[in-house]
């Protein structure tokens, strides 16, 4: 017998619980991402397995929306972070920057989406002018003291202070230079000494204040200062190409100090438990004797391989090996680890799902699969459409080296793989402009760090001297799906003089300068002088059927789509059609996986040589001229349906019939204006060309419209236009009994488009319905062909269930839907001020790439229950390019259409996210 608990009965007086705004890396674990990041939720749960993590302590992502929020942080705040600061003392037997064995903590961002470089971080907080002597001393080691403080006042200026960065880097290099040394690690404790004094100069210069010597003041303000930078420019930047939302915050993870810099028995890396350039498995990373993290991921030294390390410490390399393992296994997923050695102890600063390629994602959720670590329905979500198109696009010819097309220059590291090919430009900043005026570019930099964002995101590739597989440019390129080439270390870059130089082979000098066109290879890490030949990328030859997934011979990459594909096909509910005009476009939708057409365009059968037929419709003056006209037209349209329904037989073939407003089949008004006043002008001119011209500049005139968007089109076209639709019904009526006769099975669908009341649609199908009954009596066939509409006004959604009465299936025209629903003509707003409204974030993404969920979201759903409540059966499709949008894909399975609908080439795309949203 069941017994109900006892109800609780709130006193409305009792005070809320007070909000928890700090844990302890013992309390979280890697589910708490949304309130301790992602950095902060994956050392709880490696602490809780056990695994070597300095102490530290999070501060939740609901403390910085309070600080956001208000402009300070909470009033609990403060003495919640000293009660585990203390507690993090007592841990460790060390206070904050005092003692003689001082406490040093990190200060680093990490919210729930990882945003590499995006957000701030310092480091070595608590060193000052007397406890860096403290430190030498219990380290035995003034060079590493003095490198420590250093590194905290040039991190701690340009981050919390907002000093130039280059201002510290160019006095380190003046140093290096009268040194003579080479790299930073060269510099001897007297050198170190004389930049910190130098660094301290440039604060009290550039900040008006002296570098605190305060430890908590250092903390507290390296604290605000990772809360501000989740609304810095290159932050909220990354947001929006990512589609992260904007008020989710970051957490703040405070943790003791290791360090890598502590001489040749110390080190620091980053590892991968897969390649994430190819995924194929392995030992992969970068490791960095004798240094800290930020060296790795800046990329100012070069690496050596993560397989070095078992050369130089056997036992850190081993374990750090078993620690990967675990966490792989745990995680269930590439895991991307960052450690440091600390004179032979190692301990683990970070890991988290790893960013990838596409082609690793695909190869590493098959091979998860494989291993019994993730069923077929997890592995769909760990690949994305957007991978699967960037799979899709050319790569350059494998025979490229020596053409005369491009020569070739150097060889990096492959760190994200495609081609690119473009100018060579030396800042983000031109990136950004030259991309804006239709150039491509590739940007090229000696390393790259998060200021350098919005060129990234201009440029077709990225290329750098210097940096390994785990940098900033590789790190942010893979995890953007951009060509990347990184540590091409022959190559000498100079940002200043704007280019790029280099010996070739012969020891005779090279210079590439900006606006000379480079190819870059991130498949091999190859850099090449000109334009590098492309071929269609094996994936393309999958899809069109010349590859064979199950030949012995087949690429690794085309079994792994294929399975995937086979995955998502098996899982999905919505079908996938083709937008499709032409028969050549429907046989390659087919190839690629369509199931029928779901949006054919008429108007594109009446351009080329058929606008003078077009012409002679549009200058009928009498029923007779508009007969002949039309009598002209029908077998060519006739022929078109016949080869569509042809390659498409046995699947469902949708017609729109015309939509567009006449006129433009017409001259430009502007042109024939001239060109008429010209032959009027003109004594010698053919009168038979010149009265024609004069008639069609009569009806360019008469059917001229202030906004032909909402004008005489689509419908409104059959009902004023007599004999327009009925040409157009009969021609798919003919072809369909003709391809029954050849033995085919055609099934046509006619859709009449821009409805807005139930009354249009009935007049049209009455009409319809009585041409196509007279074609079934004339050949002695059933043709069965449906009539629907398109759902593109706002009134029709709200009319729905009326005009389902008359209609068999609706077909969304999403497009159309969007500028009607947003009172936008797109043609005219794109071009305008759509950047500025993503720019200031009143879109996040253009509501003609992505569904507004919202607003057309909201009339679809509304559209579909109401259609399907007047008639059950009634099928629901979309036809508008967000068919084939990877997030617009999963938005129309959840409201229950049958079928979406888009270009050829996003067929796959859109069959592998309609899979991904059943199994979701």
């Amino acid at each position: 017998m069941q017994t109900r608990a006892p109800s609780l009965t709130l006193d409305p007086t009792t005070p809320a619980p007070p909000v928890k705004y700090v844990y302890d890396f013992s309390e979280g674990n890697k589910d708490l991402k949304e309130l301790l990041g992602g950095k902060g939720a994956n050392l709880a749960e490696m602490t809780r397995l056990g695994l070597p993590v300095p102490p530290g302590f999070t501060i939740t992502t609901e403390a910085c929306r309070a600080y956001l929020r208000t402009g300070s942080e909470p009033p609990e705040l403060r003495d919640e972070v000293s009660a585990h600061l203390e507690a993090l003392e007592a841990t460790m037997g060390k206070r904050l920057g005092t003692g003689a064995d001082p406490l040093l903590v990190s200060v680093r961002s990490g919210a729930k989406f990882s945003m590499p470089g995006m957000m701030d971080t310092v480091l070595n907080i608590g060193l000052s002018d007397e406890s860096v002597e403290a430190l030498a001393a219990q380290a035995g080691d003034e060079r590493f003291a003095w490198d420590s403080y250093r590194r905290l006042i040039q991190m701690f200026g340009k981050t919390v202070l907002g000093i130039d960065g280059d201002l510290f880097e160019e006095r380190i290099d003046g140093l290096k230079r009268s040194a003579g040394a080479a790299t930073d690690v060269e510099l001897t404790a007297a050198h170190l000494r004389e930049l910190v004094a130098d660094f301290k100069r440039i604060v009290r210069e550039q900040a008006g204040r002296d570098f605190p010597q305060d430890p908590r003041e250092q903390m507290d303000l390296a604290i605000h200062a990772v809360f501000d930078s989740w609304n810095g420019d290159r932050a909220r930047l990354y947001r929006r190409q990512e589609r992260i939302p904007n008020d989710l915050g970051t957490a703040v993870n405070v943790c003791a100090m290791v360090f890598g810099n502590l001489g040749p028995d110390s080190g620091t890396g980053v590892a991968f438990t897969r390649d994430p350039a190819s995924g194929h498995q392995g030992v992969y990373g970068d490791y960095l004797q004798n240094a800290q993290g930020e060296d790795v991921v800046a990329g100012i030294r070069n690496t050596v391989p993560l397989a070095e390390l078992e050369r130089l410490d056997k036992a850190g390399y081993d374990r750090l090996m078993s620690i990967m393992e675990t966490l792989e296994n745990h995680y269930r997923d590439l895991c991307d680890i960052e450690f440091t050695i600390e004179r032979g102890t190692l301990w683990m600063l970070q890991t988290r799902v790893g960013k990838r390629t596409a082609a690793a994602a695909f190869r590493i959720a098959t091979q998860l699969v494989d291993q019994g670590l993730i069923t077929e329905a997890e592995a769909l979500q760990r690949v994305t459409g957007a991978q699967l198109a960037q799979l899709m696009f050319p790569r350059f010819d494998d025979g490229a080296d020596g053409t005369e097309a491009a020569e070739h220059l150097a060889t990096g590291l492959a760190a994200s793989p495609g081609a690119a090919v473009g100018r060579a430009v030396f800042s983000s900043a031109t990136a950004v402009a030259w991309a804006a005026r239709g150039e491509r570019v590739i940007l090229i930099r000696r390393e790259t760090n998060p200021d350098d964002l919005d060129g990234m995101l201009a440029a077709e590739g990225i290329l750098t001297s210097r940096g390994g597989k785990t940098s900033h440019a590789a790190v942010v390129a893979r995890g953007m799906g951009k060509t990347c080439v990184c540590g091409a270390e022959a190559l000498d870059v100079d940002t200043r003089a704007r280019r790029l130089s280099l010996k070739d082979r012969n020891g005779d000098a090279v210079v590439i300068n900006e606006g000379d066109l480079i190819s870059i290879d991130g498949s091999t890490g190859k850099v090449y002088a000109g334009e590098v030949p492309v071929v269609p990328s094996e994936v393309v030859e999958y899809f069109e059927g010349n590859a064979d997934p199950a030949a012995p011979d087949a690429h690794d990459l085309v079994r792994a789509v294929h399975r995937i594909m086979t995955f998502a096909d098996r899982q999905r509910r919505l079908r996938v059609r083709a937008n499709a005009d032409t028969a050549e476009d429907a046989a390659r939708a087919r190839r690629f996986g369509a199931e029928g057409i779901g949006l054919c365009r008429t108007e594109h059968m009446f351009l080329g040589e058929r606008r003078e037929l077009v012409e002679h419709l549009i200058l009928a003056g009498t029923d007779e001229e508009r007969a002949t006209a039309l009598t002209a037209l029908l077998p060519l349209q006739r022929a078109d349906f016949t080869e569509i329904f042809e390659a498409m037989d046995g699947l469902p073939v949708t017609v729109r019939l015309l939509d567009p407003p006449l006129h433009e089949f017409l001259p430009d008004l502007t042109e024939l204006s001239v060109r008429v006043a010209l032959n009027d002008a003109s004594p010698g001119t053919d009168r038979a060309a010149a009265d024609k011209d004069h008639r069609l500049l009569a009806a360019v005139q008469r059917l001229h419209e202030q906004n032909p968007m909402l004008g005489l089109r689509g419908v409104r076209l059959g009902l004023v236009i007599p004999g327009l639709f009925s040409m157009q019904v009969r021609a798919i009526g003919e072809a369909a009994a003709d391809r029954k006769a050849a033995g085919g099975d055609p099934r046509a669908e006619i859709m009449i488009p821009l409805v807005g009341t139930v009354q249009e649609l009935e007049l049209v199908r009455d009409e319809a319905e009585q041409i196509i009954a007279s074609i079934e009596r004339e050949r002695g066939v059933s043709l069965a062909i449906t009539l629907g509409t398109m759902i593109e006004l706002p009134r029709a959604a709200l009319t729905a269930g009326q005009i389902a009465e008359s209609a068999d299936f609706f077909s969304f025209g999403t497009n159309d839907l969007t500028q009607t629903v947003w009172g936008f003509s797109r043609d005219d707003v794109e071009g305008s001020f759509f950047s500025a409204y993503l720019e200031k974030g009143v879109f996040g993404v253009s509501p003609f790439e992505t569904i507004d969920v919202d607003g057309v979201g909201a009339l679809v759903r509304a559209a579909a229950r109401a259609g399907r409540a007047t008639r059950p059966d009634l099928k629901l499709g979309v036809c508008g390019e967000h068919g084939g949008d990877p997030y617009s894909v999963h938005f129309f399975h959840e409201v229950g259409l049958d079928y979406v609908s888009c270009s050829p080439f996003r067929i796959p795309v859109a069959r592998l996210e309609a899979g991904r949203a059943a199994a979701d």
